[in-house]
């Protein structure tokens, strides 16, 4: 199929793929969620202020591998482990890709690898970096869903992929 540029921005351009209009990431080699699980059985998850839903949004830890100069050949992994202590202030012993899929195939190109964080020592604060301003959550998985749930009553909005995780963790 063929692929003509319409419009390209510092970070995402906006391609036409035969009739098809698609949203595209820029400088990139792949995108990363980590489900990171305490060893006391709480799920790390980030909330964020995202202007695209005008929202405070309860995430999985996650970024972008590849997107740093110099960085270009970053691994998935290695970006999961960075953003994970970017983010949340956790390093994990063990990091492994659980699931890899489309995020939202019928607007971009957009394949989130999924990693499973196990032996988590907290050795920040995370917060995230300049230029975001990310709260840590640790929710015990046994009351997950009921926290979501009032979250969600709250006005915050889930990302699915929060919901995605509980079928890795046990």
């Amino acid at each position: 199929m063929t692929k003509q540029l319409v419009w390209q921005g510092r970070f995402l351009q906006v391609a036409m793929r035969g009739s098809y209009e698609c949203v595209e990431r820029r400088g990139i080699s792949g995108i990363v969620g980590i489900i990171a699980v305490t060893d006391d059985g709480k799920l790390i998850l980030v909330e964020q202020f995202r202007p695209p839903v005008q929202a405070s949004v309860i995430e999985l830890p996650a970024g972008l591998a590849g997107d740093q100069a110099g960085g270009e050949g970053e691994s998935l992994e290695t970006a999961a482990r960075r953003e994970l202590l970017e983010e949340t202030g956790y390093e994990a012993r063990t990091m492994r890709p659980v699931a890899r899929g489309a995020a939202s195939a019928g607007l971009c190109d957009e394949i989130i690898t999924l990693m499973l964080a196990g032996g988590l020592t907290r050795t920040g604060t995370g917060g995230g970096d300049e230029h975001e301003a990310i709260t840590v959550h640790e929710v015990p998985l046994t009351d997950l869903l009921a926290w979501l749930g009032q979250r969600q009553t709250g006005g915050a909005v889930i990302d699915v992929k929060v919901y995605a995780a509980l079928a890795f963790v046990s």
